[in-house]
């Protein structure tokens, strides 16, 4: 029986089959157990070995997506968000805008869940299977200028750009984009128009876009032209949650004071 049991595992590790070769036993002696058929007991196996196969998958696209933090539509704290349209978000969390290759622009002051909801969404779309990159505009800028420098830019374009199902480019508008930025920029949303999905979070209106990219209007209407033509715009409105803490913080030390007197 050991012999056997050497026998089956070595089987499995050639076939590349894991968790097959540590589940058998155990999925054998209950399918023993209850009687099962031969047919019972394989699809009770190959299902383990599926299941297994799609962690192992999902946990790989976890780490290709450098999320900055997991963070989940579950954990939001909808009370203390007021201005966030709860309806809108959960219907984007079911992910058909990226089966569609849709677009979701988040919009609204610092602090208001904005990057909370980009993150969530995003790791959504990982357990869903889908390849997914995360990334803050800055950064995005420093790998597209080094790839230029290095003579590697097309390489990057369709590895990191056009490769993933799903990109989200977190705080568009903190920092101002010199025009090779902004064209640079402008050339990732062509690239993925109508081919996959963006993900954008910015605390500027619309109508303050140019100031973030180069003062160049042009290129901003054109840019906004691709990117707002499939696309979910998502209003948040505000204080920021940490000036809330801090106030409240505050609050409480003032109280604490006041008592002590």
């Amino acid at each position: 029986m050991i012999q056997q049991q050497q026998r089956i595992g070595a089987l499995c590790e050639q076939l590349k089959m894991a968790c097959l070769s540590t589940e058998w036993p155990a999925v054998a002696q209950k399918a023993a157990q209850e009687e099962a058929s031969f047919a019972d007991f394989l699809e009770k196996l190959l299902g383990c070995e599926l299941a297994a196969r799609e962690q192992r998958k999902r946990s790989v696209l976890l780490k290709l997506a450098t999320l900055s933090s997991v963070k989940t539509l579950e954990q939001f704290d909808w009370n203390a968000a007021g201005g966030v349209p709860k309806a809108q978000i959960l219907e984007l969390g079911h992910l058909s805008f990226v089966e569609r290759a849709e677009n979701v622009v988040l919009l609204g002051p610092s602090g208001v869940g904005k990057t909370h909801i980009a993150l969530a969404l995003a790791y959504r779309a990982v357990m869903a299977g889908h390849k997914v990159r995360f990334i803050t505009a800055a950064d995005l800028m420093l790998q597209l200028a080094a790839a230029r420098t290095q003579g590697r830019l097309k390489e990057y374009f369709n590895r990191a750009v056009v490769g993933p199902r799903l990109i989200v480019i977190d705080e568009i508008g903190y920092l101002p984009f010199g025009r090779e930025e902004a064209n640079l920029f402008f050339n990732v949303v062509a690239k993925r128009y109508e081919r996959g999905s963006i993900v954008l979070t910015s605390n500027l209106p619309f109508t303050q876009w140019a100031s973030a990219f180069a003062g160049d209007q042009t290129l901003t209407a054109a840019m906004l032209d691709r990117l707002l033509h499939h696309a979910h715009i998502v209003q948040i409105s505000g204080e920021s949650y940490r000036l809330k803490d801090k106030r409240k913080a505050g609050q409480a030390a003032r109280k604490v004071a006041t008592t002590d007197k």
